[in-house]
């Protein structure tokens, strides 16, 4: 991973062309100074459904920390809540607080982690995959 928020910043897009279930996406807004960064994306997912990211983060010991994050999976319409991972601290009483993710509803809510842009890409492919082969 890359110790510099322009080089990090490169990394996201280099993993949403790269990856196989990114259609198309649209990188909202980024930016990045000597220490720190920000990126907000809207991405097509291969199935229809919609995923929208933002993600500050900062240099912390020559490596990227993402510090503030906010990603949600929806279907297609846009209406229905596939998953949100974020640390908002609004639940104190999950493990991990901030870090949550709401899980198809705003109120089923479960224990999360701190996932970059990058680290979630690689979940919802596989998360992807594992229902294509459940069929």
């Amino acid at each position: 991973m890359a110790s510099d928020p322009a080089a990090y910043l490169a990394e996201i897009e280099l993993a949403l062309i790269a990856s196989q279930i990114v259609t198309e996406y649209d990188v909202v807004r980024s930016w990045s100074n000597t220490d720190d960064g920000f990126i907000r994306v809207r991405v097509v997912l291969a199935n229809g459904d919609f995923l929208e990211t933002t993600e500050y983060f900062a240099i912390e010991q020559d490596n990227v920390a993402t510090i503030d994050y906010r990603h949600q999976w929806m279907d297609a319409s846009r209406e229905i809540l596939r998953a949100r991972w974020d640390c908002t601290p609004h639940h104190p009483e999950i493990d991990g607080f901030p870090d949550h993710v709401h899980l198809d509803s705003e109120d089923r809510v479960v224990p999360g982690q701190k996932p970059g842009l990058i680290d979630l890409l690689q979940l919802l492919e596989q998360e992807m995959t594992a229902k294509r082969l459940q069929g």
